[in-house]
């Protein structure tokens, strides 16, 4: 096996594993603490921040693996071309692209000077949600990359 692949297959593997742990970092940990602050305009203001910020890292996470992915399984050999890299980077790109079927982003800047403490509460818990499924999507995606890489080393 040539080291582009094994490398493709490498930072596909790994930019899944991160994607998984940004996910699930967000779901248990930032949103949660979100919805502890005193009251909604400091609120909304993280949880637009913490949005836009975590939407920019799971896109290039997530294309960074699918990219990595379909190209290991382009670049392989026939004989060696196994369906794991087009499931994972399926998984990579479903992840990637949850964003665009779950619209639970934060409050506009010029929204924030008037926020509803329940709607800023309501919209942290429809990404946390979103986090977790994401969440759980990669960390399929990155247990068959792992199983998937460790078969081909075996």
């Amino acid at each position: 096996m040539s080291t582009t692949v094994t490398l493709c297959k490498f930072v596909g593997t790994v930019s899944l594993g991160l994607l998984t742990g940004v996910s699930y970092t967000l779901s248990t940990q930032s949103l949660p603490s979100l919805l502890t602050l005193p009251s909604a305009k400091p609120a909304a203001h993280t949880l637009s921040q913490t949005t836009r910020l975590a939407t920019l890292h799971v896109r290039t996470l997530s294309a960074l693996a699918s990219a990595s992915l379909l190209a290991a399984f382009a670049l392989s050999p026939a004989r060696v071309r196994h369906p794991y890299l087009l499931w994972t980077s399926l998984a990579a790109a479903a992840s990637g692209g949850l964003g665009y079927v779950v619209k639970a982003g934060g409050v506009a800047e010029e929204e924030v000077g008037e926020v509803n403490g329940e709607e800023v509460e309501k919209r942290a818990r429809e990404l946390q949600w979103a986090e977790f499924v994401r969440c759980g999507v990669s960390g399929m995606g990155f247990a068959m990359g792992v199983l998937g890489i460790w078969g081909d080393g075996a």
